[in-house]
């Protein structure tokens, strides 16, 4: 079996809304939390890639020393580079776009929530909009590609509307295609649990979906109403899911707790801790899914979910997913 730990040893600038993860206090863990973690789950697992972030990538000052160390303690798995980056890094540290292209980084997806004023209130730090933007012209300047995604809801529906002409407006199709990179720009909702979930009363209704974001929108012929979701699934009789995978990705706080990846990190999704639990009790647990979270999944069917936290009203936009975790994370905090 494989493994990915994916552990928040150095905390993040941001305090973005959207989170799904939630929020979490910004701590320094120790350096050789590391070790401790791969020794602990050795056992256990032929494949294990350590990475060092779960939040902000390389937030730490030897960004540089810390992938190698993620890759050399690794056991046969390097960690991957996807298309993240850190943006505080990016403006702040000339260097650090070099390290991107060496470790083959060739596009970085950047997050915006509207203009200035929206953005920086949703990233959760004044300044936000403006790194965002010189982010991008660093990364084009330096062959590296640029993915724009916007998260949207009612409040600033309008303000996506002008980020999509901002982009236009930059020239940001011409200037990828120099550097051989197509340029994408994309806009969701997101999932509605995490921090997210707090903001379920600003999530947008399908119909105020601006019309010139509809091709941008991120699977949008798959999208519904929450009513008509709420009639779809008012007699399901199944449960929601949670297949255990060849390949586990565990999150780890910086209090130690470890949780699967399907959700934020609260007491519900919590596995244990592996500084207080034997590796092997917590191996069980891992294998079984012996969480609360996901033995309430297995024994409340989703047409009760529906009934209990389900608004047959609603226009808010869902695809069926999210809408099914939007549920279940509802349910779980009653």
């Amino acid at each position: 079996m494989k493994l990915s730990l994916v552990v928040d040893m150095y905390g993040c600038p941001n305090r973005c809304k959207h989170c799904w993860l939630g929020h979490m206090p910004n701590k320094t863990m120790e350096e050789d939390t590391d070790l401790f973690l791969i020794d602990y789950f050795r056992p256990y697992f032929n494949e294990i890639s350590y990475y060092s972030w779960s939040r902000e990538p390389d937030f730490t000052n030897d960004y540089r020393a810390r992938w190698k160390r993620d890759c050399d303690i690794s056991i046969n798995s390097k960690p991957l580079r996807f298309e993240l980056a850190s943006f505080y890094k990016i403006v702040r540290e000339p260097d650090y776009v070099q390290f991107l292209k060496e470790v083959n980084t060739n596009i970085v997806q950047l997050t915006f929530f509207g203009l200035e004023k929206l953005t920086d209130k949703y990233v959760g730090r004044n300044g936000a909009f403006k790194e965002l933007l010189k982010a991008t012209d660093i990364l084009l300047n330096n062959g590296i590609g640029v993915r724009w995604q916007a998260f949207i809801n009612e409040e600033n529906k309008d303000e996506i509307v002008k980020l999509l002409e901002l982009s236009k407006e930059l020239n940001l199709d011409i200037r990828s295609n120099a550097i051989n990179k197509e340029f994408k720009f994309f806009v969701h909702s997101g999932s509605c649990d995490g921090e997210n979930a707090k903001l379920y009363h600003l999530r947008i209704n399908k119909k105020d979906i601006p019309t010139q974001l509809i091709p941008y929108f991120l699977e949008y012929d798959t999208c519904y109403e929450e009513k008509e979701l709420f009639e779809l699934l008012k007699n399901e009789e199944t449960f929601i899911n949670f297949p255990l995978k060849e390949d586990i990705v565990l999150y780890v706080s910086n209090n130690y707790d470890i949780y699967f990846n399907y959700s934020s990190m609260i007491d519900t999704w919590k596995i244990g801790n592996v500084k207080e639990e034997d590796s092997s009790i917590i191996f069980n647990k891992i294998i079984n899914q012996d969480v609360y979270a996901i033995n309430v999944a297995k024994n409340v069917k989703i047409k009760d979910l529906v009934k209990e936290c389900g608004d047959f009203t609603s226009e808010k936009e869902f695809n069926i997913s999210d809408y099914k975790f939007y549920l279940l994370f509802k349910y779980l905090l009653k």
